[in-house]
């Protein structure tokens, strides 16, 4: 008989309610929170929106440096000049995340002129807005280029350091719509069901690596430009984030190492709705909800 195998499989259940437990408490009681004294964020798609409210929150914090990428130099530099407000050391470099020769080369700048990131926040994003048959095929390769495939050239670009060093947290602002679709941006649903497998498949491949560690933010609709137009049925029931919120939430969530955040508490429903109610019962949600067609007229920012 093999007793280790044995032994195994009686501490795994054990194992199991420990982790339950242990996680449930945390919600109640205080976590110890990381301090960002020495650490350098970068974020990406940092000019406006969320990623301009989690550069002042990460400085407010009390990160050691700010770094700001994205693709409007006008953008960048107002965020920059509000950071410096703040009394923090805060950069800017115009990037396309989309375009993986320029990540590759802004990150070997950003190496030299600043130093080694410690915190990767992957925050930009886009949206087409349409439906299938309405699409241009140059806008869904866009979404797809800067939603999903710019996470992986900004990891392999940052991450190998984070390694050396074995200290560093990968970032993810996801969506909810990663889990829960609806039509009208099926580009923004795709780019982020696929975001939410690579940070997944990231989170499990960083188990043993010390020091480095991963965080998925999953919020609901957010009250942003990118998102202008956007209708839900019942406004009052289901209200828009605020990005300030997000941004702080966000920030908490990386300071207590936080692996999923859902934005607000009650997307956990949504995840176990999905799990085990019949399909018709779930377009009766999206039906009542209004999410089947809250996407007629919302014009997607690009």
């Amino acid at each position: 008989m093999d007793w280790k195998a044995l032994g195994s499989a009686i501490l795994f259940p054990i194992q199991m309610v420990y982790f339950i437990i242990k996680a449930s408490l945390s919600v109640i009681l205080p976590t110890r929170l990381r301090d960002l004294s020495g650490e350098v964020v970068l974020i990406t798609g940092g000019g406006r929106g969320i990623g301009r409210h989690l550069a002042k929150e990460f400085a407010k914090q009390g990160a050691k440096k700010v770094i700001l990428w994205g693709r409007t130099e006008k953008c960048l530099k107002e965020t920059s000049e509000e950071i410096a407000l703040l009394g923090k050391e805060c950069h800017y470099f115009v990037c396309d995340v989309g375009n993986r020769e320029e990540v590759y080369k802004q990150a070997k700048v950003v190496r030299e002129k600043v130093g080694d990131v410690t915190i990767l926040v992957n925050n930009a994003a886009v949206v087409h807005g349409k439906r299938l048959i309405d699409s241009d095929d140059d806008a869904l390769l866009k979404t797809q280029h800067i939603n999903t495939l710019g996470q992986f050239w900004t990891a392999k670009a940052f991450l190998p350091r984070m390694l050396e060093l074995q200290n560093g947290h990968v970032v993810c602002i996801n969506s909810v719509l990663s889990l829960s679709s609806i039509p009208g941006a099926i580009d923004y649903c795709t780019s982020k069901a696929s975001s939410f497998a690579f940070m997944e498949s990231l989170m499990l491949g960083l188990l043993d690596c010390p020091g480095v560690s991963t965080t998925t933010v999953l919020p609901f609709h957010t009250n942003t430009e990118m998102f202008q137009g956007m209708r839900v049925r019942f406004p009052n029931l289901f209200p828009p984030l605020k990005p300030e919120t997000v941004a702080r939430r966000t920030v908490e969530a990386v300071r207590t190492n936080t692996a999923i955040l859902y934005l607000p508490w009650t997307m956990h429903a949504l995840v176990i709705l999905k799990s085990f109610i019949p399909q018709q019962a779930l377009e009766e949600i999206h039906r009542f909800s209004g999410s089947y067609t809250c996407m007629n007229t919302f014009k997607g920012r690009t």
